[in-house]
């Protein structure tokens, strides 16, 4: 790995968790996402979007509450991908070590919101001043370069001497440790899966998890289909269950008019 796909791999980090527009949480935050434009930094698409999508899957029920974050998924899916594409690891085991990756990304999370805090002091400081035109420094542009810092430099480095370390780390870890990190790393998407599944059998998307499961095992339909088959009845139940709420909601203020 060359210094500048390293680079190019910190800023890929810094746009995942930056909060820009149009990036983060729900596109380039998320491993499968993450690690393909990883691969293609590294020179292999395809073994970026495998090994992305196989870590994606542990992250599925991804919840991030109240600004608290369990795991740094992106992180986790861009060195997991690295070090899969550069050491030559299979999937499996690139998640086993993506995993711990991730946990340890949460440092970077959380140092970034303490200091933030002190960006939201500024900006009170520039509106007792009467300075309105100046809070976007406080609010834009000092958290964004200091968000670029703390995620562009630890993952250029974990990326380019990790790189260098990681096919003589996994040569020591030959045999019984290895097979130990690929077995656990099969494990590993069950979890994302059961995890997702605790939201799904909550309310009334069981049926549609039981739809599904009917139309891809019995159909013989194949993925694309299957997907626009999912997306159209998605589009459909939204439609539906608005026409319901704003129908039930209908006699309450027609009721409320009345008694004024």
């Amino acid at each position: 790995m060359t210094i500048i796909q390293a680079l190019l791999l910190g800023v890929l980090y810094w746009l995942a968790v930056g909060n820009l527009p149009f990036v983060g949480l729900w596109s380039v935050q998320r491993p499968l996402v993450c690690g393909l434009i990883a691969g293609c930094i590294l020179g292999d698409p395809v073994a970026g979007a495998v090994t992305g999508g196989t870590i994606n899957l542990v992250y599925l029920g991804f919840i991030s509450a109240g600004g608290s974050m369990p795991a740094d998924m992106a992180l986790a899916g861009i060195l997991g991908t690295a070090y899969a594409i550069t050491g030559g690891l299979s999937a499996e085991t690139a998640l086993a070590l993506a995993v711990p990756i991730g946990i340890l990304g949460t440092i970077v999370w959380y140092l970034r919101m303490t200091f933030d805090s002190v960006f939201v002091h500024m900006a009170d400081g520039f509106i007792e001043q009467g300075k309105f035109d100046r809070i976007w420094i406080a609010n834009v542009a000092l958290p964004q370069v200091f968000a670029f810092v703390i995620t562009v430099i630890p993952c250029t480095v974990a990326a380019y001497f990790g790189a260098a370390y990681i096919q003589s780390f996994i040569d020591m870890m030959s045999g019984p440790v290895l097979t130990v990190f690929q077995v656990i790393g099969g494990l590993m998407p069950a979890l994302g899966i059961a995890i997702t599944l605790q939201y799904i059998f909550k309310g009334e998307a069981i049926v549609f998890l039981f739809l599904g499961f009917v139309l891809a095992v019995y159909s013989g339909l194949g993925l694309l289909p299957l997907g626009v088959i999912a997306l159209i009845t998605a589009v459909v139940y939204v439609q539906l269950s608005a026409k319901s709420e704003a129908q039930a909601a209908a006699p309450a203020i027609e009721d409320d008019e009345e008694e004024f």
